[in-house]
């Protein structure tokens, strides 16, 4: 029934933005005509938190890897900023400044992932 998950990210600048995407985090693209790229996306998760405010007024767009501190330093050989680092309950976190404005997330899960689980059919 469902095959996928399609991400948005909204950014002043979509070039820069897609720029970051395909030549900074190499992630495999296709165009779908006139220079918009649609880009694979490592494998997902979703996890549902509960909130107090109204349910569609956010979501967050996190990558996930195996090593934070690593991960960050990669990123800074290719001059991409990232926020400080912080401890949760639930991993080691940052932000990544992405080109085009805003910011999305990374961490480094200390809980157990559904990455490699196949969806029911």
């Amino acid at each position: 029934m469902i095959n996928g998950a399609h991400v948005i990210i909204y950014t002043k600048n979509a070039e820069k933005t897609r720029a970051f995407f395909r030549d900074i985090l190499k992630f495999p693209n296709v165009d779908a005509g006139h220079g918009w790229l649609i880009f694979a996306l490592p494998p997902a998760e979703l996890g549902i938190h509960p909130t107090e405010k109204d349910a569609d007024e956010s979501h967050e767009l996190y990558l996930m890897c195996d090593d934070v501190q690593k991960t960050i330093a990669e990123l800074k050989e290719k001059k991409v900023m990232c926020g400080p680092v912080r401890e949760a309950r639930f991993g080691t976190m940052t932000s990544v400044k992405i080109p085009g404005g805003g910011s999305i997330g990374l961490y480094q899960p200390k809980h157990p992932t559904a990455l490699k689980l196949k969806p029911r059919k």
